[in-house]
């Protein structure tokens, strides 16, 4: 039976933990501190982090940060579904220089208990508040995800219902860069909210019209990563983890030339937009840098003229019921 009241993660704002990971490029491990000291300072109280990332640097470098803070001032999310073993090297394929461990996917419930287990000695922290079960979906597991979809509702999610009903966690949700995925545990388990990453956007509205109705309804809420596509709506070239197709940069430059001429910064748009969906709970842009932290906090705070939003949906970049700031 669905939760009677769900866990809602605390925005408008939180910080994404990839680009920790080394994500596309090394981050020293000075500047990654010094990103979370500043995020904290800025008001971040919201932390997202996975063993995939930097195959287990991201959520190393969250605890060393996040342990010297009261633990009951902060919300902090990982994920499952992949194990780490120790190995000759960690796959840099993403995640510049990571730590030196293999990841294999285990969606079952033993699987997931050892993986919490795993982050918590990782994070050198004995509470997560919510945990996210990983990229079950078709990008990374193709025309078998249904099959690994099938074991993570009967194993991950069946657990972790059960750490929820004993206090062990606030709550769980996917995390996953599809839509797909998520509606099929609305109507499969009890999920108290997902992190959706790219599919919630200036660039990409696939998640308006079925599942964020639906998680309205359900009291399941959204944590939307990948606020910036990438970082196509920060002023980057890049798309969905890859050069950024013609298509997107033309809509893009469409968006930005109608920002210009409003007086608006896109990231700030970009961010806001994200945020004033009533299912939205916290944007969670990846944050490797001191001043990104801070940039990114004065951004969703940035005052955005109605009229700004009125010429997006005039010209039909947005439609009508998109809600917006």
């Amino acid at each position: 039976m669905p939760s009677s009241q769900h866990y809602r993660p605390p925005g408008p704002l939180g910080f994404g933990g990839a680009p920790l990971g080394n994500m596309f490029a090394p981050v020293p491990d000075e500047e990654a501190r010094a990103a979370m000291e500043a995020a904290w300072d800025a008001g971040y109280r919201y932390f997202d982090t996975a063993p995939h990332y930097g195959s287990g640097l991201s959520e190393h470098r969250f605890g060393e940060v996040l342990r010297t803070r009261n633990r009951d001032d902060f919300v902090l999310s990982t994920k499952v579904g992949r194990l780490l073993s120790p190995a000759d090297k960690g796959d840099d394929s993403m995640f510049k220089q990571p730590l030196p461990f293999a990841a294999r996917y285990d969606y079952s419930a033993d699987g997931v208990l050892r993986s919490l287990e795993d982050s918590y000695q990782r994070l050198g922290l004995s509470r997560v508040d919510i945990v996210y079960i990983h990229d079950v979906a078709a990008d990374h597991h193709g025309e078998t995800w249904t099959e690994q979809f099938a074991i993570a509702m009967n194993g991950a999610a069946r657990a972790l219902t059960r750490l929820r009903e004993e206090g062990v966690i606030k709550g769980w949700g996917l995390g996953v860069n599809l839509v797909e995925p998520c509606l099929r545990a609305l109507e499969e388990s009890d999920p108290d909210c997902f992190l959706l990453a790219g599919r919630y956007s200036l660039l990409d509205l696939a998640g308006l019209d079925d599942l964020l109705p639906a998680c309205a309804e359900r009291g399941v809420s959204v944590v939307v990563g990948g606020p910036f596509n990438s970082g196509l709506l920060a002023g980057g070239n890049t798309f969905e983890y890859a050069e950024a197709p013609d298509e997107k940069v033309q809509a893009r430059d469409r968006l930005r030339a109608i920002a210009a001429e409003h007086g608006v910064d896109l990231r700030a748009a970009a961010l806001q937009f994200c945020a004033a969906h009533p299912a939205v709970a916290a944007v969670i842009p990846g944050t490797k840098s001191a001043d990104k932290a801070r940039t990114n906090m004065d951004l969703v705070h940035q005052a955005i003229p109605a009229e700004f939003w009125k010429a997006l949906k005039a010209g039909g970049i947005l439609p009508e019921h998109a809600p917006t700031p």
